[in-house]
């Protein structure tokens, strides 16, 4: 399959508005709107159903069903440089040119992404979410009712076979679409920089190839899992909870754990109104501190995220499911953690193994908002600690609460300390908030802030001035187009969320750097499984994985130097070769008892 290159034609700046003729909103190139109807497979390829498209020179629309369609070995249409090809969430049709066997079109201009920017967090009301019928009713403009549509789709959901009538019920159904679609672009195209769409779409085409793809995963493994995962979970419980004595039944309780603390004598944070912080993010900041708690965090992660196991996985033992681009606010993607093998407890990743004679590579920036913040602030100190390979023990360095030799070893409590207010200070945490993520008084939260003051004074007056900026603007957006709306101040109590203003520029800058990566990924043939937060999982024969995670490692510092203007992030990389499987030492014990126990189960 091929997509389009990041790098595109020059014209691009002379089209970024539409013309007076509806016919050509992007000038100089040729376009087709597209839509496909489906039915979904789970964990699986779709089953394309129908096939309508339109061609804007000719303004001939076409229409093809099911039995012609599997015979077509590329699209019927133009896909190369000189062609827009529109859709309405490409990641629906990228998902059938893949099972088609159809390479992506050169130029894609999806719609759904670019909805998503005109009204990412916007205060105007979208009336039907991000549907297309949303889109319509934003501009303005006619459309079919959510009932009727909720009609047909039940109607191709149900699967085959259907009568004459209701495959042309379905084949108008597609064109209704697809001429909603043009009156679309024609709207959105004023508000369209054509050269980020693409981009934007080009990414979009990569991921389509992402999630047909998957996660090789031991399904033998899950099966047995899945198939006595009640009983299992029960055994689980009783089996942690000989070592914390926190749980009443299958009930964790708060009065039971707080006697634990007591009697380990482990300090832990706790809400504004006294009670113990019992959040997800707590444990895990508390269980690096105490190593002891890890297994106790992964049971309640479990019963909180996996207590149903539905990760979606096909008959060929694939995890696949939608990752969700441009999902959040700060356009990262957003897959189900139900589904998506990255989103319930850590040893579920235990089941990601390689197939024979293949190996995955895990490959993630290092300490990325970090050093994010570090080149767009332009800060020299914050940029020595980015480099130095540790930014935290330098930070503590620079502050002279250690001396110059400090190392994580010597000084481990100090550098957990300082890692705490650097990453907090990303997104506007405060003395106390700090103070209680690290469970000291609050006058420890007051003081490693003023060491961050003093050591990263460019810093925080860039900080200052970017949301100084973005309220004032009522926007912030990315350096390659990516945009948020900021709400205005009503009161005291209604207006903007600080934090979030002060941390959109590294959280949404490191989306956009991703992207760049997952597209000079496939320019240099890179076969990528995932992509998760900051990081990229890549498959390749055991022959050629080391080469391959170099060119990933290549395209990710390429990435990096893009997005801030030549500063230079660093990458990890872990390897996982047939016949082991994915390791994750947050996971461990919980694998090991899992094991354990289901032979007796």
């Amino acid at each position: 399959m091929t997509v389009g290159k990041l790098t595109k034609p020059e014209e691009w700046s002379a089209a970024q508005r539409t013309s007076e003729s509806s016919k050509h909103p992007f000038p100089r190139f040729e376009v087709v709107t597209y839509d496909f109807e489906f039915v979904p497979v789970e964990g699986g390829r779709p089953n394309p159903i129908c096939l309508v498209w339109h061609d804007w020179e000719s303004g001939e629309t076409h229409r093809i069903w099911q039995d012609d369609l599997l015979k077509m070995k590329k699209p019927p249409f133009d896909i190369s440089e000189k062609t827009i090809c529109c859709t309405y969430y490409y990641g629906a049709e990228g998902s059938c040119h893949q099972a088609l066997g159809w390479e992506h079109p050169t130029n894609v201009l999806d719609c759904f992404t670019e909805f998503r920017n005109r009204t990412n967090n916007s205060t105007k009301k979208v009336p039907c979410g991000n549907s297309l019928i949303g889109a319509m009713i934003f501009y303005g403009l006619p459309t079919m009712t959510g009932e009727k549509k909720e009609r047909m789709r039940e109607l191709i959901l149900r699967g085959g076979p259907w009568t004459s009538w209701e495959k042309e019920a379905i084949l108008k159904y597609c064109e209704a679409d697809v001429k909603a679609l043009n009156q679309l672009v024609i709207a959105m195209a004023p508000d369209i920089g054509l050269d980020f769409a693409l981009y934007r779409g080009a990414y979009s085409a990569c991921l389509a190839e992402i999630e047909d793809r998957g996660i090789p995963i031991d399904k033998e493994c899950f099966d047995k899992i899945q198939n006595v995962w009640p009983k299992l979970l029960e055994k689980l419980i009783m089996e942690v909870n000989k070592e914390y004595g926190c749980f009443g039944g299958s009930v964790f309780k708060q009065s039971f754990f707080e006697e634990y603390l007591v009697h380990k004598k482990i300090d832990w944070p706790r809400t504004v109104s006294g009670k113990l912080d019992l959040k997800d993010e707590t444990f895990k900041e508390k269980a690096i501190q105490y190593p002891e708690l890890e297994d106790l965090r992964e049971l309640r992660s479990t019963l909180s995220k996996t207590r149903n196991l539905k990760l979606s996985v096909g008959s060929d033992g694939r995890n696949r499911c939608m990752l969700s681009p441009f999902s959040s606010k700060t356009g990262r993607n957003q897959p189900s953690n139900a589904k998506f093998i990255f989103g319930p407890a850590k040893w579920v990743r235990f089941l990601i193994k390689p197939e024979a004679g293949m190996a995955l590579a895990y490959v993630d920036y290092s300490q990325q908002e970090f050093g994010i913040a570090a080149a767009l602030s332009g800060d020299k100190a914050m940029q020595e600690a980015y480099q130095s390979g540790d930014p935290y023990i330098t930070f503590a360095k620079q502050s002279g609460v250690v001396p110059d030799d400090a190392t994580p070893e010597t000084h481990p409590r100090e550098r957990a300390q300082f890692k705490t207010c650097a990453l907090g200070t990303l997104y506007g945490l405060g003395p106390e908030g700090m103070a209680q993520k690290l469970g000291q008084p609050v006058e420890t939260g007051r003081q490693l802030l003023r060491h961050h003051k003093n050591c990263y004074k460019d810093f925080w007056k860039w900080s200052h001035d970017t949301v100084v900026k973005a309220i004032l603007l009522q926007e912030m957006q990315t350096v390659m187009g990516w945009k948020m709306k900021v709400p205005p101040r009503i009161n005291a109590s209604e207006g903007p969320n600080m934090r979030s203003l002060a941390n959109f520029p590294m959280q949404a800058n490191g989306s956009e750097m991703l992207r760049v990566a997952v597209i000079k990924c496939h320019e240099l043939g890179v076969e990528i499984c995932a992509t998760v937060h900051d990081a990229l999982l890549i498959q390749a024969p055991l022959e050629s994985i080391e080469k391959k995670a170099q060119d990933t490692q290549h395209a990710m510092k390429e990435a990096s130097e893009l997005i801030l203007k030549g500063f230079s992030l660093k990458t990890d990389t872990e390897f996982v070769k047939w016949p082991d499987r994915y390791f994750d030492e947050r996971g461990a014990g919980m694998w090991e008892k899992i094991k354990k126990l289901l032979p007796q189960l």
